[in-house]
C-alpha cells in the first residue's frame, strides 16, 4: 500500500520527533484512517528517511496511544470506541478543571496574557464556523483548550494535554456530524473566556464541566447514529 497523500518530504535529516509530529497531524486530520495499518516502507520512502527514525517515531506515537502495535502484524491507527471517547473527555475534564484553578491562582497578568490569545482563536473560529470549514473548526477548538491549559505554565499538565488534544481531534474528525450545534460553538468558548477574564472561579469550573459533558453527549450520539445508518 502506498503512503497516503498529504505527507511531505522533510528537509535535511528528519529526526524521530519531526517524523512523529507530522504523522500525528496526519492521523488527527484523517489522512491515516482509524484501523489503517502504517506501511513503514512506503512512509519511509515518501519522507526520504531511513527505517530507524521512522520506527522510533512510530514507537512514540504508540506510547501516546494514537497507534497500536500488534506483534507479527504491524502498527495500526487507533480506532476510538464510545468508551474511549468517554475516557478521553473524563481526563480532559480533570486536566482543564485543574488548569482553571491554576490560572485563577496565577495572577491577573497571566490571566490577561492567556485571554489575549484565546480572543484571537475565537475570532478565527467564528470565521471558519461561518463557512463550515470542518478541519479548521476542529483545529481551533482544540487550540483554544490547549492554550487554556498552556496558560498555566505547568509543563506536566501541558504534556498530558497534548495527547488528549490529538485524540479529541480524532474523535471530532472521524464523525462529520460531531458538531450538531455549530451555531453555539463560538458562544460556548466565548463564555469560558468571559468567566476566566472575570476571575469567576466557580462559574468557570461549572462551564468547563458542562462544555465537556455536552461534547461527550454530541460525540456519542453522533457515533450511534453513524453505526445505525452504516
Amino acid at each position: 500500500m502506498a503512503a497516503p497523500e498529504g505527507l511531505f518530504v522533510l528537509e535535511g535529516r528528519p529526526t524521530a520527533q519531526l517524523i512523529a509530529d507530522q504523522l500525528r497531524e496526519q492521523i488527527v486530520q484523517g489522512t491515516f484512517r482509524p484501523g489503517q495499518q502504517i506501511n513503514e516502507s512506503a512512509v519511509a520512502a515518501q519522507l526520504r528517511t531511513s527505517r530507524g527514525p521512522l520506527r522510533e517515531a512510530l514507537q512514540r506515537l504508540c506510547q501516546e496511544g494514537l497507534l497500536i502495535s500488534h506483534r507479527n502484524r504491524g502498527v495500526f491507527v487507533l480506532e476510538l470506541s464510545t468508551a474511549d471517547i468517554k475516557e478521553i473527555y473524563a481526563v480532559r475534564e480533570a486536566v482543564e478543571l485543574a488548569a482553571s484553578n491554576t490560572l485563577m491562582d496565577a495572577g491577573q497578568d497571566q490571566i490577561n496574557d492567556t485571554c489575549r490569545v484565546l480572543k484571537e482563536i475565537i475570532r478565527d473560529m467564528a470565521k471558519h464556523v461561518a463557512v463550515s470549514d470542518w478541519q479548521a473548526i476542529a483545529r481551533l477548538d482544540m487550540q483554544f483548550h490547549s492554550t487554556f491549559v498552556a496558560g498555566t505554565g505547568n509543563t506536566r499538565l501541558i504534556r498530558i494535554y497534548e495527547t488528549l488534544a490529538a485524540e479529541s481531534r480524532m474523535c471530532i474528525l472521524s464523525l462529520e456530524v460531531a458538531y450538531p450545534r455549530l451555531d453555539v460553538l463560538v458562544q460556548e468558548h466565548q463564555n469560558l473566556l468571559d468567566l476566566l477574564e472575570a476571575g469567576d472561579r466557580k462559574g468557570l469550573q461549572q462551564a468547563v464541566k458542562r462544555h465537556l459533558e455536552k461534547a461527550v453527549e454530541d460525540l456519542t450520539v453522533a457515533r450511534l447514529d453513524t453505526e445505525i445508518t452504516a
